[in-house]
């Protein structure tokens, strides 16, 4: 039976480029069978036969042919005396198999198995981008920009499916345009609304590892190990390596000649200032290594609550914390210790603990500025008041207020 008007109507099928031959043929006789079951009560006796490339679809009913006064079911059988109108010679036993048309079909039956069709092509479609960007999650993949908006942006890939960038997965100072070329790291994949979501990110420390194994032959090659990336986004990120091989030096060969390895890498990410490490199982010489550049003086470690006390002289402490306490901040995530950074007390005999000054001072005031590397008042007063307000967030009034009561003990 000729459908070709039928199947070119769908024409939505132009648009399923990625949906192969057999499997349309499969869902085109999955919608039939939905739509033989609701008109005749079963389907399981009909026979569908479809031919993509002719545009045929053939479907014949088969029943089985019984005496008149003996028909129970008539959805499985015909009565004699039906069945010899189709073709006079059948006989009792015998199975007759009648061809159904189209022409049978109402139109909104038609509409109906239009739709279904449609729908079930789209669910597949769907399940097979699902599935593709599933197996791609920690794979960095290059899109095109197609449309910018203040929350996220639409990336289209090669296939011309949509990615989503949102603005929490953009690094501070990316700024996209309709038409620019973006790389980022598939994050995750989920189903939203029956829709498969792919998010992207260019924040996520698997897209510095990502970046690094494309720079860095050794480490693609295993022959160096990445043990641990933290990141501030846009500002720092410490990365520490390992290499199992003594005449490789995993920080030489990942920086490179002259940096040659890592500059690619820093201005894809914004002039984001990145500290490689040598990796070392020993916890006080790791927390040296990842406060760098500023020089520790003495470390006291407590294991049992992951917390490490460090000191320095005046001059390094300022360097440890770093701008923003990025420095630290990342120092403690790639260790994995509480650090707190304090000055060398025997630099400075005239210096006073800032718990002295708990009667003027709130508790909770210096305990933001201990948390900051400021355990006694010249350590805060050497630092200007526009880097407290930066680094501590507190307000300016409350600033005026501690640098006051500090300069009145020296005064006297």
């Amino acid at each position: 039976m000729k459908t070709q008007d039928l199947i070119e109507s769908f024409s939505e099928f132009k648009e399923f480029k990625s949906i192969d031959r057999e499997r349309l043929m499969r869902i085109l006789e999955e919608v039939f069978r939905a739509a033989l079951a609701k008109r005749y009560g079963t389907d399981d006796n009909f026979n569908i036969i479809v031919n993509i490339d002719k545009g045929e679809l053939e479907i014949f009913r088969n029943r089985l042919i019984v005496e008149d006064d003996e028909l129970k079911d008539p959805k499985r059988e015909i009565a004699y005396s039906e069945a010899v109108k189709i073709e006079s010679d059948f006989e009792v036993g015998e199975e007759v198999s009648e061809p159904i048309y189209m022409s049978e079909f109402g139109r909104r039956e038609i509409l109906t198995i239009r739709q279904n069709l449609v729908s079930k092509v789209q669910d597949y479609e769907k399940s097979l981008v699902f599935q593709k960007y599933k197996e791609k999650v920690g794979e960095v993949i290059v899109g095109e920009v197609y449309q910018p908006w203040n929350k996220e942006i639409i990336v289209l890939d090669e296939d011309k499916i949509e990615l989503v960038l949102p603005k929490s997965e953009q690094i501070p100072s990316d700024h996209y345009h309709k038409g620019d070329t973006v790389r980022a790291v598939v994050l995750k994949v989920e189903m939203r609304n029956n829709a498969p979501v792919i998010v992207l990110s260019r924040t996520s420390p698997i897209f510095l590892e990502r970046l690094m194994e494309a720079e860095v032959p050794e480490i693609y090659d295993g022959l160096i190990t990445i043990k641990n990336i933290v990141r501030v986004p846009g500002e720092r990120a410490k990365i520490a390596v390992e290499s199992y091989d003594d005449r490789i030096d995993p920080v030489g060969s990942c920086v490179g000649v002259k940096g040659s390895r890592i500059h690619g890498i820093v201005r894809e990410l914004h002039n984001e200032s990145i500290d490689v490490l040598n990796y070392t199982p020993r916890t006080d010489i790791m927390i040296q290594r990842a406060l760098s550049p500023a020089r520790v003086s003495n470390i006291k470690i407590d294991e049992e609550n992951k917390k490490a006390k460090v000191f320095m002289e005046p001059d390094q402490v300022s360097l440890a914390i770093g701008k923003g306490g990025h420095n630290i901040k990342l120092a403690s995530k790639l260790v994995g210790y509480d650090i707190e950074v304090y000055r060398d007390a025997a630099e400075d005999y005239d210096d006073v603990d800032l718990q002295e000054f708990n009667d003027e001072i709130d508790q909770w005031i210096i305990d933001v500025l201990v948390g900051i590397g400021c355990d006694t008042a010249k350590s805060v007063l050497n630092i200007s008041k526009e880097d407290l307000l930066k680094r501590t967030d507190l307000e300016e009034e409350t600033i005026d207020h501690v640098l006051s009561v500090l300069r009145a003990e020296f005064e006297e």
